[in-house]
């Protein structure tokens, strides 16, 4: 009931019409579980794979992410007290000495789609940040963007230093970005790296599986 209307919505980047059928779902009584995968990651996801095929590009799912995340505001209330478990939680976030985010933030709006819990952390990102933050809420994944050639190195400097702490073990390490080869991630320890957005919340839920 409205989960084919409210997935037509969030496809269309409705925000509005999105909220609308979430609300109107949860008031005729529709499992909030129900809601939330079969209605709006289950919308997310097609787009994703449509995003992978270059049927959809960029723009197009950045608004449906919106619309997503639009939904996903009215509903959340009601999750708190169902027993909803994310998929994981990821830490997300631009290497130090970089400044670039449009692919990150693609990628953080993919993983949310997917049933992760994304704390993004921004550009600039040190590696005593991605470290203590991934330690601090307990996370599963850090997943590391760099969009020149000289900073993919600091990707390195991650996982060198939970490495040393004693951490690496604890979490799997995904890498991405233009520059970023799945040579360079062999190379520098690391435990996937993908090509595009979409690939990467499909790889994620891969691997905490």
């Amino acid at each position: 009931m409205y989960l084919e209307e409210m997935g037509q919505a969030l496809t269309k980047g409705q925000s509005n019409e999105v909220m609308d059928y979430v609300s109107k779902a949860i008031d005729a009584g529709v499992d909030v579980k129900i809601i939330l995968n079969e209605g709006l990651l289950h919308a997310m996801s097609a787009l994703g794979e449509r995003f992978k095929k270059n049927e959809v590009f960029v723009p197009e799912v950045l608004i449906a992410a919106r619309a997503m995340n639009a939904g996903l505001s009215v509903l959340e209330p009601f999750l708190v007290g169902s027993d909803v478990k994310p998929t994981g939680k990821v830490i997300l976030g631009t290497v130090k000495g970089d400044l670039h985010d449009i692919g990150k933030n693609l990628v953080g709006m993919m993983l949310k789609g997917a049933g992760f819990e994304v704390v993004d952390l921004g550009v600039n990102v040190d590696s005593d940040k991605f470290i203590s933050k991934a330690e601090e809420l307990g996370a599963d994944i850090i997943c590391m963007s760099a969009l020149l050639t000289t900073t993919m190195n600091n990707m390195k400097t991650v996982i060198d230093e939970l490495e040393q702490k004693g951490l690496r073990e604890k979490y799997v390490v995904m890498i991405g970005g233009a520059p970023v080869t799945s040579q360079f991630a062999s190379q520098i320890g690391a435990d996937a790296f993908t090509t595009d957005a979409a690939s990467c919340a499909a790889k994620a839920k891969e691997l905490v599986n």
